[in-house]
C-alpha cells in the first residue's frame, strides 16, 4: 500500500446502532483510516467492497443478504488480480466460537459490543498487516481462511459431522425420478441459489441441501474444495491448466467441460 494513500475500510453491520459505534470508535482509535462505506446487509457489503477495493472489512458474521463469511468468499474470488485483497476482520457474538478459531488465523475478530480497547488492539495488528504484506497475499491465506471460517459459521439446521446418519448413497431428483448415486460416483458438487448440483459422468442431478451441509454428511475425505461453490473429487481430476492471469482450470475425468479454480485455491495446483 503506498504510504502516500491512507488506509480505507468497509463495514457490514445490520445492526444500526453498531455500526454507528463501531464507526464512531474508529473515528477514535485510527483517525486516518477512511471509511468508504458501511452496509446494512451482505449484498451491499459485496458491492461496496468490489467497487471501492478497501484494504480492510469489518463484516458481520450473521448479515440477510450474505453472510460475512460468503462475503469474504465472493469478493476474495471477484477481486481484481493486481491488488492484494483486503484484511477481513470478522464482528461475532459467539465468543467460545470465535476465540479460538481467531487466535490462529491470520485475521482478527471482534466481540459485540466493539470496545474501544478491544478495537485498538485489532488497530495495531491491522496496522502491522498492512505494513508487512507485499503486493498480492501469501499463497494459501485466502483458503485457510475460508476454512477456519467455514468451520465456526455451520449453518442453522446443518447436521454435526459428528453425528446423525452418514452418507454413502445420495438420493438426488432428476424431473420425476430419484437417482441412487454412490458418493464415489460423484466427479463434483456444485451448489446453487437453492440446491446442489450433484454431477457423475452418467448426468446431472439435483439436492435440496446446502453444499456445507452435504459435506459435512457424505462419508468421503475424498473431495477438495476449488471454488466457493464447487467441491471436486480429486480422484478425478486430471489437469490443472493456469491461463495468462495466473487463474486454473481442471480438466475432469467424466465431465465435458472445465471447473474454474477461484484464486483462494489456486495455490492447490502450482507446481511442487
Amino acid at each position: 500500500m503506498p504510504p502516500s494513500r491512507p488506509p480505507t475500510a468497509v463495514i457490514a453491520e445490520d445492526e444500526p446502532v453498531l455500526a454507528r459505534t463501531l464507526t464512531r470508535l474508529l473515528e477514535q482509535v485510527w483517525p486516518e483510516l477512511r471509511i468508504v462505506g458501511v452496509a446494512d446487509d451482505g449484498l451491499r457489503a459485496t458491492e461496496l467492497a468490489l467497487g471501492s477495493l478497501p484494504d480492510v472489512m469489518f463484516l458481520d458474521i450473521k448479515m440477510p443478504g450474505r453472510t460475512g463469511i460468503e462475503v469474504a468468499e465472493v469478493v476474495a474470488d471477484d477481486w481484481p488480480d493486481d491488488r492484494a485483497e483486503p484484511l477481513f476482520v470478522f464482528i461475532t457474538a459467539y465468543d467460545n466460537f470465535a476465540i479460538p478459531a481467531f487466535e490462529r488465523a491470520a485475521v482478527d475478530y471482534l466481540l459485540k459490543p466493539a470496545t474501544a480497547e478491544r478495537l485498538l488492539h485489532s488497530v495495531g495488528r491491522l496496522k502491522s498487516r498492512l505494513a508487512q504484506r507485499a503486493a498480492a497475499p501469501q499463497a494459501g491465506d485466502m483458503a485457510a481462511l475460508m476454512q477456519r471460517m467455514q468451520a465456526i459459521a455451520r449453518p442453522e439446521g446443518a447436521i454435526d459431522t459428528d453425528a446423525g446418519e452418514r452418507i454413502k448413497v445420495i438420493r438426488a431428483g432428476v424431473g420425476n425420478t430419484v437417482r441412487m448415486i454412490p458418493v464415489a460416483d460423484v466427479v463434483c458438487f456444485e451448489a446453487t441459489e437453492k440446491y446442489v448440483n450433484v454431477v457423475t459422468p452418467t448426468g446431472e442431478a439435483l439436492v435440496r441441501m446446502s453444499l456445507r451441509e452435504l459435506m459435512a454428511r457424505i462419508e468421503s475425505t475424498e473431495f477438495i474444495q476449488v471454488h466457493r461453490s464447487v467441491m471436486v473429487n480429486s480422484s478425478a481430476i486430471v489437469s490443472a491448466t493456469r491461463d495468462e492471469n495466473g487463474h486454473y482450470s481442471l480438466s475432469v475425468r467424466g465431465l465435458q467441460r472445465p471447473l474454474k479454480v477461484s484464486r483462494a485455491f489456486g495455490h492447490l495446483f502450482r507446481p511442487m
